[in-house]
């Protein structure tokens, strides 16, 4: 029997354009249980792209709320919802709807530490854009522990980098922590009670670099879920936008690290 073509079919289709990939299947992109920690910068453009990539199951946890300070990164963001203070992860889920009406989007509001242990194993991948050592390791520990493949992006400035965690082959985030990231990790613990709190100073943010991170992050969970492991990130891709400069860094399993226990065992 003769396929009908009609004219104005290929615009109709959404993602056409990606199914022009040939190893792109929208089925299996839109099954995947994805999990974002982080609604800032990074949260906003990484989310803006899984959504527009097909992803429709997303679970999105920050605590924050909007300042004046986000509006120059962060793209579902408005001078309202600042004055408002409103929720980043609750602001994002209601604007996300509006790309597509059909994504199944979870906004938790509260620290990622807080959820059950669990919580993070119960997704099909992770994708971390974080501000912060401490739940950085948080989230890797966990998505180690539970097999879940582990995407963590981070900038500072104009440089960037994305690590890609694939349990149990490859390194993770606390390989590669050195004595720098322990002592601000040791003072942020050593900090308890009411009285007392830990200052992390703020660091410098730039739209476009956020952007490329976000978007490499997005790219390799594409890669994940279509199960191109060769075409995976071998650990760290590192980004220089001073000189316009990218690599891809490998990191190799630390014997100390924690998390390789029972591998090294």
């Amino acid at each position: 029997m003769e396929q009908v073509v009609r004219v104005g079919d290929i615009d109709n289709d959404r993602y056409d354009r990606s199914k022009r990939l040939g190893w792109f299947d929208i089925e299996k992109v839109k099954k995947a249980k994805v999990l974002v920690v982080g609604a800032g910068a990074l949260g906003n453009e990484t989310c803006k792209d899984l959504v527009l990539s097909g992803f429709r199951n997303i679970t999105l946890v920050d605590m924050d709320r909007i300042v004046m300070s986000n509006l120059n990164r962060c793209i579902f963001f408005s001078e309202e919802d600042a004055r408002k203070k409103r929720y980043k992860a609750e602001v994002m889920a209601e604007k996300l709807k509006i790309i597509d009406s059909s994504v199944r989007i979870k906004a938790i509001v509260d620290k990622i530490e807080n959820l059950p242990d669990g919580f993070i194993p119960s997704h099909d991948i992770v994708l971390g854009c974080l501000d912060n050592i401490s739940a950085r390791l948080h989230v890797n520990a966990h998505a180690y522990y539970g097999r879940v493949p582990y995407i963590d992006g981070a900038t500072h400035g104009l440089i960037g980098k994305v690590q890609v965690v694939i349990p149990p082959e490859t390194s993770c985030i606390e390989c590669g922590m050195n004595v720098t990231h322990n002592k601000i990790r040791n003072m942020r613990y050593s900090c308890t009670g009411n009285d007392i709190s830990f200052f992390e100073p703020k660091i410098p943010a730039d739209i476009n670099t956020t952007s490329i991170i976000s978007a490499v992050q997005v790219q390799e969970a594409l890669k994940v879920v279509h199960g191109r492991w060769s075409n995976v990130i071998k650990n760290i891709f590192y980004y220089d936008g001073n000189r316009n400069f990218s690599e891809v860094m490998e990191l190799e399993i630390n014997p100390a690290c924690p998390n390789h226990g029972e591998i090294i065992i």
